[in-house]
């Protein structure tokens, strides 16, 4: 009887693919890990956006207007990339409220990402009483549908901004 060193055909066959299958789960998992990770960080920036624009109230007794003329407007985060130097609320990051203008970690196109819009006093029907008002949002989280569930919201009595944004919220300056 002849014995044959190596292994046969069918045996580097299985475990090939044993070896794709555990790695495709690897990265299947992998990118759900990235997208969480991704939107940790759109949370964590909407949270210093927002108390940078409290300081810069408490110091102006107004929020920052508006500095894009793109996207109607609205400002919006790394307008056409990272590098780019369109700015994110440009007032924040010269009166030194934010060290860093954030940027959506995915998301560079124009008008994506992060945006912020401040509207006059009584715009959409809101209480004019209450000043002027801003409104902060973030488009394309990745790990739940619109909205996100830890998600303020904001509305007026004729528009909602939860519908337009996964993650949105307002605050009146009065």
């Amino acid at each position: 009887m002849r014995r044959h060193n190596g292994f046969t055909l069918i045996e580097l066959l299985v475990v090939i693919s044993i070896i794709g299958l555990l790695s495709s789960i690897v990265l299947v998992s992998l990118n759900s890990v990235r997208r969480k990770t991704r939107d940790t960080i759109r949370l964590s920036d909407m949270r210093q956006i927002q108390l940078a624009l409290e300081l810069y109230r408490d110091s102006n007794n107004t929020y920052p207007g508006n500095t894009d003329d793109d996207c109607s407007g609205w400002d919006a985060g790394f307008n056409g990339g990272p590098g780019s130097g369109d700015l994110f609320i440009q007032p924040l990051e010269i009166g030194k409220f934010m060290a860093k203008t954030p940027g959506d970690p995915a998301t560079t196109g124009i008008c994506g990402g992060y945006s912020y819009f401040r509207y006059p006093a009584g715009e959409y029907g809101c209480d004019a009483l209450r000043g002027a008002y801003f409104v902060l949002g973030v488009r394309d989280i990745e790990t739940s549908g619109n909205p996100y569930p830890s998600s303020p919201g904001w509305s007026c009595p004729s528009r909602n901004w939860q519908g337009e944004f996964d993650w949105v919220v307002g605050r009146f300056e009065q």
